[in-house]
């Protein structure tokens, strides 16, 4: 025992060098096997949210989701092992962005362990409280650690300018996308994007229900899961065309799969608005530099992704929600809501010297 804790000390005592960043090749295969990763839990909540007859942890689904764990974290092992068998040991054997998916592995082992014990003893969760259940927070706390390791990589990268290609950027992109797709599923009873063209429309179209008040409440939560992490990576990039439609496009999944992509025209609206996002950033060139414009895009792009959204609904539903006031007013709030984000996100210009 002393010789094994001693060969661990050895291990884990820095060797002083300076840390290094993995190729781009290598953020890549992170974030693709980081998407077999949330592609096995968007698996699982259909099947929570679709099957009724669950009764064991040992699931198809399971598999598939604890399997592109297994993938994700033995690639992250390795890129730090790797450097261990050059000579370095402990940080400097960690590349730089990888610090925080290596310590959550574990961390996401140890979780899913006690899912287990939980769903053993107390059940499967079919409801509200597969949200609140600590064994599942646990589990994406630490799977989103695991999956933003492409973003952390990325961040302070000598070679990624503040003018990235959209290839350079992908791995980022991708992971931060899927790491909002964690954010919506734990909020899902917020969730407009889960919400029916029909469901919408008759929301919309009475104040004596509490639909109304349910549907505002989930566009304005659903406005801030989507709208945050675009405005997030404009404070640190200029973004390449087709980013936001990329983001956007991996946020419908979750949402498609827990309602069997029945509310399929809804989910495509949202990829349209991205679109319309990348061209809002391509005319205002929004930035940490340009603060103006960056207030301007938080607003605009909040405004017309949920005029997007009601156009859509109506026209899938083959009418308009019968209450004027909801129809024009809910996206002008939704605007409201993505300038303050917008000004609470960059209260000022960043001094950095540049155009």
């Amino acid at each position: 025992m002393a010789l094994t804790n001693a060969g661990v000390q050895r291990l884990l005592a820095d060797s002083g060098e300076a840390r290094e960043w993995v190729s781009p090749r290598t953020d890549l295969v992170t974030a693709l096997l980081g998407v077999w990763f949330g592609i096995g839990l968007m698996i699982d909540a259909w099947a929570h949210s679709n099957l009724a007859e669950l009764e064991t942890f040992f699931t198809p689904w399971h598999a598939v989701f604890y399997s592109g764990f297994a993938a994700v974290s033995g690639w992250i092992i390795w890129q730090a092992w790797r450097n261990v068998r050059k000579g370095r040991q402990g940080l400097a054997a960690v590349p730089m962005g990888y610090l925080a998916g290596l310590v959550a592995v574990p961390g996401f082992a140890a979780f899913g362990f006690a899912d287990m014990m939980w769903h053993t003893f107390l059940g499967i969760e079919q409801s509200v409280d597969i949200l609140f259940s600590p064994s599942h927070l646990g589990l994406i706390a630490t799977m989103m650690l695991i999956i933003t390791t492409p973003l952390r990589s990325a961040w302070n990268a000598p070679d990624l300018g503040d003018r990235p290609s959209f290839g350079r950027l992908l791995p980022a992109l991708v992971g931060l996308a899927f790491a909002a797709t964690l954010v919506s599923l734990f909020l899902s009873y917020g969730d407009a994007m889960q919400w029916s063209a029909g469901g919408v429309v008759e929301a919309f179209s009475s104040v004596d229900e509490r639909g109304a008040d349910r549907l505002a409440s989930s566009m304005i939560i659903t406005n801030v899961v989507l709208l945050a992490p675009v405005l997030f990576l404009l404070r640190r990039w200029r973004l390449p065309f087709g980013s936001v439609t990329l983001m956007y496009a991996v946020g419908v999944l979750m949402p498609g799969a827990q309602t069997a992509f029945e509310n399929l025209p809804v989910l495509l609206g949202f990829v349209a608005a991205g679109v319309v996002n990348d061209l809002l950033i391509r005319w205002l060139r929004p930035s940490a530099v340009r603060r103006g414009a960056f207030w301007g895009f938080a607003g605009l792009s909040a405004f017309t992704t949920w005029s997007l959204y009601l156009a859509v609904a109506s026209v899938a539903a083959g009418r308009t929600p019968a209450v004027p006031e909801l129809l024009t007013g809910a996206p002008i709030v939704a605007g409201l809501v993505g300038l303050v984000l917008g000004v609470l996100l960059l209260p000022n210009a960043a001094d950095t010297g540049r155009a």
